[in-house]
This record gives structure tokens, C-alpha cells and sequence, in this order.
């Protein structure tokens, strides 16, 4: 008989998300108050109001998933409001025992006149400094019994903009107002990848990856394939939005190009038939050696079961998603929630989710958690491995308390 794998254990266990959206992750009062101190027009100024109408279970398309970020951007254009949410954001996590958790955004588009790139991730790495000090400095951590939180920061690179989107666009367009759109994109990405690097290795914050979000269709990852090699020059990790709303290509090239350690969603990695060059005359064929290279290589798929589930239509349910496939394989596989409040999601629930639809063991399950780890931008190495032994030991204690069993 199968070990059912139970919502307390999963609750319990020490848990990462790698794909975490800061503008998609607000607490839903937080959102309401600073839309009301900054007279920001909400559909409904009620949490359940704003349920139905914007943040729901449901939605029609992407564009409707996306709907709510304009809400939320608009009201992270101040250094006050970036570090409260970034700090209630990384209180969640902790809260249900995610130790670990990259949070990536896009801090062009938080400039405003007096606020700039560099001041925006200052103050969402103040936010989270603040609720990572609170919890190691917890009698737990201190005793050995809890295991401490850490964060890192990915910045994201948009593959399309417009003027409209941001005081920083807007400014770009001016001073570059004969160039092709194309290439106004192309130097935000880079100069993007060089703020980042320099708060890396000049101020020690822990930028630790670089990403490119946004359309992805029609907007190939390699027009940004300058700023992913001053990425990749200055050791910074490498994750790219690729194969959720474009086929098996889009993470060829990201991977070939753009260097990619790591892909955001990766749904489509075997759709053979959302192949669209021509020039592949055996799609299935392509898609057999470019899984075994992700597999190879432990490229980590960042996997957001949910929002997958609300955004592309054509997959009804989490036993219709391809993770079944990813684990069949044998690939690097992460369980991540993208955006906690568009998709009104956590962690323990999308790893809830998967174990309910999908055939998981306590032994597939130990692979998943150990994935988020393992894969995971955070460093330095030694103490990687060290925060892996942590977590192993963890996981073996809390499945034999749970469930009765033992994976290891």
C-alpha cells in the first residue's frame, strides 16, 4: 500500500521557492492600505472584492492572469513600500517552513524621478535582511533544531516594454528616440545585468541571478544576448522565463545563448508539436536530445503548477501537466508557487497539489525538496552543501515522524 503523503508533513518540511514574483506576492491588506495611502484606484477595496474581480481561482487567459500587476506595481514606487513587502513576503515563507527563496522582480520598473536601480534592490534586500535576522537569531536556529532562512535576489530583465511602463522606460525612449524599439530593449536588459553585478561583488548584496520575464512569443531571449554574457562573465547564475507560452525552441535558446542554469516554467520542454522551425525536420527527434541535455546538465526546471493551470488552457489539471513527465525522466525538478497572490497559492499547497494528482512517493517527494536545494542560486558553495546536509537530516526526521517511513 502507498504512503499517503499528508498536508502536515508537507507543511512541516523544509521547503524552497525559486520562482517567486515580489509584485505578484503582496498580502492582499497590505495591497489594499498602501493602494489607499498612495490614492492608487482599486476595482474594489475589499479583499474579497478584489478576489472576485482581479486575483481569482480562474482566469480567462494571461492577460487576465496579469491584470493585478498593474495594481501592484503601482504601488511599490516608494523605498517604504518595497521593504515592508519584501519583508512580509519572506515572513510568509518562514512562517510555512520554506528555508530558502530567491525573489525576483524587475526594478526597472519601480524607478521613479530620485529612485534608482540600485536603491530599489537595496531596499527589498532590507526587507528581507530584516525577517532573515528575526528568525536565525530565533532560539530554534541558535539550538540546532530549526534550520535558518536564507534568501537571494534574481533581477529581471523585461523582453518587452514600453514607455508607459516605467520612469526608467520612458527616460530610455527619450534618449534614444531614433533607435528600433528592439535595441532600447536590448541596453535596459544590459544595463540591467551590470546593476546587478555590481551590487553582487561591490556591495555584497545577494543578487545572485539574472532573468528575462515578460512576452515571450515574438520576443526571442536572443535579443538579450549581451546582457546574459556580461551575466555570465561576472559569475552571476543564469535563469530564463522559458517554454510557458512558446515551444521547445525558446529553451534552446535560452539554454545555447542566453547560458541558462536554470529555466522559469519549462512547460513546453516536450512539445514536439509547438516546434516551429522549419528548419527541424524531426521535431520529436530534437526534442529526445534536448530533454537528455536538460537532464545532463541538472538544468533545475522551475516549475509553478498553478499558474500553469491558470494560464495556459490547455492544461486542465496538474495530471495533465507535463511534471509527470519531467519526474518520468529524471530531471531537476522544483515546486514553486510564481506568484503567491495572483495565484492565491503557497508553497505547502502547490507541493499539495502535485502530490494528490501525481503519483509522488516520500522518495520522489525527498528528490523534489532536495532539487529546490541543490538547484538553488545560493552560496558560497560550502555553505550550500552544508544548508543541504541540514535539510536532508530534516526531511529523513520529519518522514519517519509523519509518515512512518524511510526514503534515505
Amino acid at each position: 500500500m502507498a504512503t499517503k503523503i499528508t498536508r502536515a508533513f508537507l507543511e512541516k518540511i523544509p521547503k524552497t521557492d525559486l520562482h517567486l514574483h515580489l509584485d505578484g506576492s503582496l498580502r492582499l491588506p497590505t495591497l489594499i492600505e498602501l493602494a489607499k495611502a498612495a490614492q492608487v484606484p482599486l476595482p474594489s477595496e475589499t479583499e474579497a472584492g478584489l478576489q472576485e474581480l482581479v486575483f481569482k481561482e480562474k482566469y480567462q487567459d494571461l492577460p487576465d492572469y496579469l491584470r493585478g500587476f498593474g495594481l501592484t506595481c503601482a504601488v511599490l514606487q516608494n523605498p517604504e513600500n518595497l521593504e515592508r513587502v519584501a519583508y512580509e513576503l519572506a515572513v510568509d515563507n518562514i512562517a510555512e517552513n520554506v528555508r530558502y527563496i530567491e525573489v525576483r522582480y524587475a526594478p526597472q520598473l519601480h524607478v521613479r524621478p530620485g529612485f534608482t536601480v540600485e536603491e530599489v534592490i537595496e531596499c527589498v534586500h532590507r526587507g528581507l535582511a530584516r525577517a532573515q535576522q528575526e528568525h536565525n537569531s530565533s532560539p530554534a536556529v541558535r539550538d540546532g533544531s530549526d534550520i535558518p532562512f536564507h534568501y537571494g535576489i534574481i533581477t529581471c530583465a523585461m523582453r518587452f516594454f514600453n514607455r508607459h511602463m516605467s520612469a526608467y522606460y520612458a527616460q530610455l525612449f527619450d534618449v534614444m528616440p531614433h533607435a528600433p524599439a528592439k535595441e532600447v530593449m536590448s541596453v535596459a536588459s544590459l544595463e540591467m545585468a551590470r546593476s546587478a553585478a555590481a551590487l553582487a561583488h561591490q556591495k555584497g548584496i545577494p543578487v545572485v541571478g539574472f532573468d528575462l520575464a515578460g512576452a515571450e512569443a515574438g520576443f526571442p531571449a536572443l535579443d538579450h544576448k549581451e546582457a546574459y554574457q556580461y551575466a555570465h562573465v561576472h559569475f552571476l547564475k543564469k535563469t530564463v522565463h522559458a517554454g510557458e507560452a512558446y515551444g521547445p525552441e525558446s529553451i534552446f535558446q535560452a539554454i545555447t545563448e542566453c547560458h541558462a542554469d536554470r529555466l522559469g516554467h519549462g512547460t513546453w520542454l516536450f512539445a514536439a508539436d509547438k516546434i516551429k522551425d522549419p528548419a527541424i525536420k524531426d521535431p520529436d527527434y530534437y526534442v529526445k536530445c534536448l530533454v537528455d541535455y536538460v537532464a545532463t546538465r541538472r538544468i533545475t526546471l522551475e516549475v509553478c503548477p498553478t499558474s500553469n493551470l491558470q494560464t495556459i488552457p490547455a492544461i486542465a489539471t496538474v495530471a495533465d501537466h507535463p511534471l509527470r513527465k519531467m519526474l518520468d525522466a529524471n530531471l531537476s525538478v522544483s515546486i514553486n508557487t510564481d506568484n503567491r497572490l495572483v495565484s492565491r497559492t503557497s508553497v505547502t499547497r502547490e507541493l499539495e497539489l502535485v502530490c494528490s494528482h501525481l503519483p509522488v512517493t516520500p522518495a520522489k517527494l525527498r528528490n523534489i525538496i532536495l532539487a529546490g536545494f541543490k538547484g538553488s542560486f545560493f552560496g558560497p558553495y560550502g555553505e550550500k552543501r552544508a544548508l543541504v546536509r541540514q535539510v536532508i537530516n530534516r526531511y529523513d526526521a520529519l518522514e519517519k515522524q509523519y509518515l512512518g517511513t524511510a526514503t534515505a
